[in-house]
């Protein structure tokens, strides 16, 4: 379970980073890549929510969010 504060929980993140080839990852390294990926998300989840505004609609499609990944 994510601790207070925090979006994404650590042990999800450790098993990505397992399957991209670490061997053994410390607590601080996987914090810092949920903190990473925690920023990314939040920055174009706010650009995929302009997108939608833009468009006219209240709710964020797919292509909103591929097209905000891409600026």
């Amino acid at each position: 379970m994510p601790r207070p504060g925090t979006l994404i929980p650590k042990e999800p993140v450790m098993r990505i980073m397992q399957k991209a080839g670490a061997k053994r990852i410390s607590l601080e390294a996987a914090e810092e890549l949920v903190n990473l990926l925690t920023a990314q998300a939040l920055e174009i989840g706010a650009r995929a929510a302009q997108i939608a505004v833009h468009a006219g609609r209240k709710t964020v499609q797919a292509g909103d969010v591929k097209l905000a990944a891409k600026v």
